[in-house]
């Protein structure tokens, strides 16, 4: 995980009818164990799910601190689905598989 600004392009190759953008921020600090999990339980999670249909961009508050601001981050690290609508947001590492699909509405609360 780079300490900058980052994009993961995922959409490439498909026709533009077969796409679901999910636009996916991941708001970290630095490469905390923290951090580092949240990416890594994201991108696993994206990989199984989402197959191709998303895009992740990690920010690193201690590099871009104003950025915190457009999205209302408190706490780090957070996950901000700008897309699909409506924005939801996930503090924490990721961890709880089952507790980050139903906040990214990928299956129903139970």
């Amino acid at each position: 995980m780079a300490t900058k600004t980052k994009r993961l392009e995922k959409n490439r190759g498909k026709p533009k009818g077969e796409m679901q953008n999910w636009e996916l921020r991941l708001y970290v600090a630095g490469q905390t164990p923290k951090s580092i999990a949240a990416f890594s339980n994201l991108k696993k999670l994206c990989e199984e799910r989402l197959q191709g249909q998303y895009r992740i961009e990690v920010i690193d508050l201690l590099e871009n601190p104003a950025l915190a601001k457009g999205d209302q981050i408190f706490a780090i690290p957070t996950l901000v689905r700008r897309l699909p609508e409506p924005i939801k947001k996930i503090i924490g590492d990721l961890s709880n598989k089952e507790r980050v699909l139903v906040g990214l509405n990928l299956i129903p609360a139970a």
